[in-house]
């Protein structure tokens, strides 16, 4: 039996939860507790702790340096209690507990959902939550163990796993090219409806591409522009114009034929994909996993993507 003032696991798993949901009653309903217990058991571990915890507004609550500093500590504590808990399962490792992560829009959708099917499949104790958005997330401060995305790691407070590197391509639907016909080159993009995507609030109007060692960039221009890479898509299947997309993410669709390959000969510029994690001295088990796992499904990606673009 625990004396009053002992820090309890409950208290701390109440108190992160808090934490990333940034308002009591939101991690009371998650804990499945009333509001006023949530609060009660809060106040007690900022008596145990003999520091105030969180500054509470009318509105909102946000943590005080103390808070921070515990939250750190904490995530590592229980992190390392999970782990724990797996390596003593019975007979194989028992992955429990929640895993968040964050991708862009369209991967999300066609690519990664898919991979991650399995995995839960083996371990029925974790939840995982995708945050399916094109907009950068920040790793330091929201309730993220895992980010994909595109692009160069520049956050030295990062890590990152290379997952995978492919070209981007033109694309449209059959529909489009037959009643606005096919471009023979880059420049003859600028006769064509270009679907833009925002990338860091700005639409990319400059398209790239390489071919025989020399490389070209064309402005476009279009009646269509979204910071969802899912919606540039879907404008594109439903033969509103021309896409410039990861290969991976219209691999289906150019499988099937719904999307055509245009310019085959011109290469489209490269982007890696990485997994982000924070750079924290311990990374729970099921995290690890899980990287793992993404990094396999990954390089057996390769192949079929690179098939689709030649």
């Amino acid at each position: 039996m625990s004396a009053p003032g002992d820090l309890q696991l409950a208290q701390l798993e109440l108190f992160l939860r808090l934490a990333d949901a940034g308002s009591l009653s939101a991690a009371a309903r998650e804990l499945q507790i009333t509001p006023a217990a949530a609060s009660a058991a809060l106040k007690r571990l900022e008596a145990t702790l003999a520091v105030r915890l969180v500054e509470r507004s009318t509105r909102s609550m946000r943590l005080t340096p103390e808070g921070e500093l515990l939250r750190e500590h904490a995530q590592r504590a229980l992190g390392l209690l999970d782990d724990v808990r797996a390596l003593l399962g019975a007979q194989r490792e028992r992955l429990e507990g929640e895993i968040h992560i964050a991708a862009p829009s369209d991967l999300g959708r066609q690519v990664l959902s898919p991979m991650l099917d399995g995995f839960i499949a083996r371990h029925p104790g974790l939840r995982i939550a995708l945050h399916v958005s094109d907009n950068m997330h920040d790793l330091l401060r929201e309730r993220v163990d895992i980010a994909v995305r595109y692009g160069e790691l520049r956050d030295s407070t990062l890590v990152a796993r290379l997952l995978h590197s492919g070209p981007r391509a033109l694309v449209a639907s059959p529909a489009y090219l037959a009643a606005r016909g096919t471009p023979a080159h880059p420049r003859e993009l600028a006769q064509h409806n270009c679907l833009a995507l925002y990338l860091n609030g700005r639409p990319q109007l400059q398209w790239t591409f390489q071919r025989d060692g020399a490389s070209l960039a064309v402005k476009v221009a279009g009646n269509r522009r979204a910071d969802d890479g899912a919606l540039v898509r879907q404008w594109a299947l439903e033969g509103l114009g021309i896409a410039y997309k990861s290969v991976m993410d219209v691999a289906t669709d150019l499988r099937a034929g719904r999307l055509v390959a245009l310019l085959p000969e011109w290469q489209g510029e490269h982007f890696p994909l990485h997994a982000i994690v924070p750079a924290r001295e311990h990374m729970p088990l099921r995290v690890r996993r899980l990287l793992d796992e993404l990094v396999a499904r990954f390089a057996a990606f390769d192949g079929a993507a690179a098939t689709v673009a030649a």
